[in-house]
């Protein structure tokens, strides 16, 4: 005789198929009545949730139907005095029992209406049972309310034990005090460590939350950065560009009539100002594109000091007389903050070919400090015009704070032209956004 294998479903195994109807977060593997438990206080939790005058309406009935019953005579037992009025017995038991209805709305209170039926009930000899549903009052107090509020409950507690036992107990009155303040300790002990665990799943609720939310403003924060640093990369190679651009073709175009070779060679200088430009163009998209993991994402060096004389060389070419001071050899200075001063220098001249007006001219000046490097840049053109109301003078500054550098910029004394001043230090932090491109 052979036994049959039960058949599971494809992807299961016998014993761990979860019934149809298993809560969410059940763990898998647990045996039916486990999971069936679970599934029974799920239900009942959201039950409560949903309705909780019913809940509470059912276990006050219940504790009253209970205490009714032992005020039917079965109190007799454990009382002092069994020759007390049924009528007082049956109204104590109705006040220990019929306030459980506000229990978790109004726990202080409900104490308060209860302690004081357990105090008659203990100092006339009933000694009914009924005066342990105190501990529910107990519970929610030590569950909801603040902690200050747990010694006056024990207060209103052992009020009606102590007296009971110094009137009928006599010397053994401690007894009677003992047992029922170890009942009453243990209820709120339990309402304490209930408390602590919903409050640390709370906490770790909005722990989580919070987390979230930073995580979200972490990433706009970074596509803010980042959008900005993109901007400022293309205004400088585009602006500057085709600021030489212009420059090189309105020269061309008057030389054209009377010096075909200057013309000719104004149209050299674009085509060479123009594939400078696509290059730098090419290379920044092409880091913006490529993963950051990506063989291809490997960093093509960007213009350093050493190409502060081909930048000026270019402007020169577009018609702007530039007169240079460069130390020999250069200041030592991290790639980035190489990058800033080229930048800087770049926008200053850009400026000066677009506002300064026919006549002006340049001079870059680039000194070493001791712990820092000073660039300024000057021109004789016309100080006034929109020179302070573009993005550009926004990016130097932006480029500068990166490390930590200053830059002001305005007109010179009695108008004779405008001055940028850069301030670099000569140790300064690491930016990483800016090797990116």
């Amino acid at each position: 005789m052979t036994t049959e294998t039960p058949r599971t479903p494809a992807g299961t195994t016998a014993g761990t198929t979860e019934p149809a109807g298993t809560a969410p977060g059940t763990p898998v593997g647990t045996t039916a009545p486990s999971r069936w438990t679970h599934l029974l206080l799920t239900r009942v939790r959201a039950a409560d949730a949903a309705r909780p005058w019913l809940w509470d309406g059912v276990l006050t009935a219940a504790w009253t139907v209970a205490a009714l019953v032992d005020a039917g005579g079965g109190w007799r037992n454990v009382a002092r005095d069994p020759s007390l009025p049924a009528g007082l017995v049956l109204v104590l038991s109705l006040a220990l029992s019929l306030p459980l209805y506000a229990r978790r709305r109004h726990p202080t209170a409900v104490l308060a209406v209860m302690a004081a039926a357990a105090l008659v009930s203990e100092a006339s000899g009933a000694f009914l049972q009924a005066a342990y549903l105190q501990a529910l009052p107990l519970f929610h107090i030590a569950l909801s309310r603040p902690p200050r509020r747990l010694p006056w409950a024990f207060v209103l507690l052992l009020v009606p034990p102590l007296a009971g036992g110094l009137r009928f107990d006599g010397p053994e009155w401690h007894i009677h005090l003992t047992s029922a303040l170890w009942a009453y300790v243990f209820v709120a002990l339990a309402g304490i460590a209930l408390r602590s665990r919903r409050d640390h799943t709370a906490s770790l609720v909005d722990r989580a939350r919070r987390l979230e939310v930073e995580r979200d403003q972490e990433v706009r924060l970074a596509a803010a950065a980042e959008r900005a640093r993109i901007a400022r990369e293309m205004h400088d190679i585009i602006g500057h560009n085709l600021s030489v651009i212009t420059g090189l073709a309105d020269g061309g175009r008057y030389a054209a009539a009377k010096s075909p070779e200057r013309a000719a060679q104004a149209l050299d200088a674009i085509g060479t100002t123009s594939r400078q430009a696509l290059g730098e163009l090419r290379r920044l998209l092409g880091v913006l594109s490529a993963p950051d993991d990506s063989p291809d994402a490997v960093r093509t060096p960007q213009p350093t000091l050493a190409d502060l004389e081909r930048l000026l060389d270019g402007v020169r070419k577009a018609g702007l007389p530039v007169v240079s001071e460069l130390p020999d050899p250069l200041p030592p200075l991290p790639p980035g903050a190489q990058l800033t001063v080229y930048r800087v220098v770049q926008e200053s001249l850009t400026n000066t070919l677009k506002h300064a007006g026919p006549g002006a001219t340049a001079t870059v000046r680039l000194t070493a400090a001791p712990d820092a490097v000073l660039v300024a840049v000057t021109d004789t053109g016309t100080p006034s015009g929109p020179r302070g109301q573009g993005r550009g003078l926004t990016g130097m500054r932006e480029r500068a704070a990166l490390y930590d550098g200053t830059l002001d910029c305005g007109p010179l004394p009695a108008g004779t032209g405008w001055r940028v001043r850069l301030r670099i230090p000569t140790a300064v932090p690491t930016a990483p956004e800016e090797h990116r491109s």
